[in-house]
């Protein structure tokens, strides 16, 4: 629902104005969706008592607040009036009984609440990361790692409030207004009209700030999403950022989104501010018409000055509860922008998914005792084209055949193709037009998960989880025994290198493995590539972070490590290239020249080129 009034439009500034706003656009569903409210009560399956049992405390509670009004009207109105000393001992006694028993269900409603909540919290964040593990890399180039980590904390927290607070807060105090409008209504049903006649301006108050506070909630919401993008990125591109002296520059643009949220959380406040004394004023206009008109009757002598008492205490009951409902509302609206991010997210559906009949590519390493990759993989290109975007191709009609055992490198310029081709190999894209086989089968046939046990891949951006250097080579194969991973490392000659290290295998990497040296982070991606014993091998720019000495020892180990192994190699130093069984050299997604190292260099084309800039480049290296 829109504005009745014009609102200015939620758009950023400062950093933000560079920012794609895939995920933030507003939608035009309800502020309230009953559907997402149902969809949110599917995580509280495992806790369906409690839920039942809160539910009924809630109404309970809902009864018994008007309830101690009412005894506590029947003491004056009764032995206080009659001043009847053993009656008011026993309404006291009474009154205290109730209030104890409301009190200790209240704690049982305040304990249910916070499970319930908390159960649905702990699905959410499980559903997200499901959800966020199982999509293709398209996914992560247009989602922003901060919008991610938003959902799982701000938004789910805010759904939190909802489910735990909000909801049952509201029923309770709405509850609370219809049993005491029952009892006022049995105690004098022509005040109680005088009450439902003020209904509607209750309604139309409400009904005028719900949608500018829907509005605010919303942008505000989607402004911090904004914010915690921006600051996951500035975090990890902190080197970027002191090495080119951006600090002011990014700290001005940051307060820039940080002002932008604020203007939206000052105006949500605001509207707040101004709706909660309004329900309060008209409370108190309320209570104030009552007084008339009920003193009006009693002079009349229509309602007695007891029965005018009890009504008052019934109609404090029926009031108090507007304000609280009215902030209610507001906590409401935030939480439902929550939901709705948040499924938005669980939602999303990928570009693509193995296909139902995929089948998985068989693994000779079942049946085999590990030989160094059981043969390796066919891999043929069969006239393929492949954009990120499929309406601008960066593969063009690319066809060549990878036999078992072979190793292809691709070379050319920045932008030229080659972690294009990679990616391909690797199913973490499916091509455009033409196909990919993998032994014979073509690729959207098989499973992604088969293909993926049956890889080892080592990239120039090398990757580590927090824990030890072993934990992080066990990635490849949780089961592999401290005698499998040390025999690996020796394989690669590296075995000396790693356990030079403070505390040997078990030294703690730090945070993406900010403990070790960018050559050490090498080090053990490429061992734990080599201790899956991968039929597929893949080597993207993988020697460029070691340094001379270190590569001379792994050259003669990877020649080795690589024989029975298909392997695709994205190489910049002549050392990884010589060796190869088929060079690809590609320029703007066309392969422009095919052959091994001498077949190229003799034809003296665009390789021939390339080779003396590599003989350059290794000479200074």
């Amino acid at each position: 629902m829109k504005p009745s009034s014009p609102l200015p439009s939620p758009k950023p500034i400062g950093l933000i104005q560079r920012l794609p706003e895939d995920d933030d656009n507003e939608t035009d569903s309800q502020p309230l969706e009953w559907g997402l409210i149902r969809r949110l009560f599917t995580y509280t399956a495992p806790i369906k008592s409690k839920v039942t049992a809160l539910i009924v405390l809630s109404f309970i509670r809902a009864a018994q607040l008007p309830a101690l009004g009412w005894v506590m009207a029947l003491v004056i109105n009764g032995p206080i009036t009659a001043r009847d000393f053993s009656g008011i001992a026993l309404g006291v006694v009474g009154y205290g009984l109730l209030a104890l028993l409301t009190d200790g269900m209240f704690h049982y409603r305040q304990r249910y609440a916070l499970e319930i909540g908390e159960t649905v919290v702990s699905g959410l964040r499980a559903d997200i990361f499901d959800k966020v593990q199982r999509q293709p890399m398209s996914f992560f180039h247009r989602m922003k790692i901060g919008r991610i980590i938003g959902r799982v904390t701000s938004d789910v927290e805010s759904v939190r409030v909802g489910i735990q607070d909000v909801l049952f807060v509201t029923v309770i105090q709405g509850g609370t207004m219809v049993f005491a409008a029952v009892v006022m209504a049995w105690s004098d049903w022509v005040l109680f009209l005088i009450v439902l006649a003020m209904a509607p301006l209750i309604w139309a108050i409400n009904q005028h700030f719900r949608v500018k506070l829907s509005y605010y909630s919303r942008a505000a919401s989607a402004s911090f999403s904004r914010v915690t993008a921006t600051l996951a990125e500035s975090v990890s591109g902190i080197r970027v950022t002191q090495g080119f002296v951006r600090q002011e520059t990014n700290a001005g643009l940051f307060r820039s989104l940080l002002a932008d949220h604020s203007r939206y959380n000052i105006a949500l406040a605001r509207t707040s501010a101004i709706l909660t004394p309004i329900l309060e004023l008209n409370s108190q206009f309320f209570v104030a018409t009552l007084l008339m008109f009920g003193g009006w009757r009693v002079f009349h002598g229509d309602m007695s000055i007891g029965a005018l008492i009890t009504f008052f205490l019934l109609a404090n009951q029926f009031f108090a509860p507007i304000a609280i409902i009215g902030t209610q509302y507001n906590q409401a609206l935030v939480a439902m922008a929550g939901a709705e991010r948040v499924f938005r997210l669980i939602d999303t559906v990928p570009d693509w998914v193995d296909a139902p009949d995929a089948v998985a590519l068989p693994d000779p390493r079942v049946s085999h005792v590990p030989t160094g990759g059981a043969g390796g993989v066919r891999v043929e290109f069969r006239q393929l084209s492949f954009g990120y975007d499929p309406a601008r191709p960066v593969l063009r009609d690319i066809h060549f055949v990878a036999e078992p055992g072979q190793t292809i490198a691709l070379v050319g310029h920045t932008g030229s193709g080659k972690s294009s081709i990679i990616n391909l190999v690797s199913k973490f894209y499916l091509p455009t037009t033409g196909e990919l086989f993998v032994d014979g089968r073509e690729i959207r046939t098989l499973t992604s998960a088969s293909l993926h046990r049956q890889m080892g891949m080592v990239h120039q951006q090398n990757f580590l989880f927090s824990g030890t250097v072993l934990e992080n080579i066990r990635l490849a194969k949780p089961e592999a025994t401290d005698d499998e991973v040390r025999r690996a490392a020796e394989q690669l000659d590296c075995l000396d290198l790693l356990e030079a290290l403070p505390q040997g295998l078990l030294t703690e990497v730090g945070e993406r493995g900010a403990a070790l040296s960018v050559g050490q982070r090498q080090l053990v991606c490429f061992t734990r590539a080599l201790l899956a014993d991968p039929r597929l091998v893949i080597l993207d720019e993988a020697t460029s972070s070691i340094d001379a000495l270190t590569e001379a020892r792994l050259q003669a180990a990877l020649i080795k490590l690589l024989r029975g192994r298909t392997s695709f190699v994205v190489a910049h130093r002549l050392s990884t290239i010589r060796h190869a069984d088929l060079v690809l050299v590609l320029d703007q997604g066309v392969i422009i020249e095919r052959g091994t190292h001498a077949q190229l260099l003799d034809e003296g084309g665009r390789y021939a080129a390339l080779y003396e800039q590599f003989v350059q480049v290794d000479e200074r290296v």
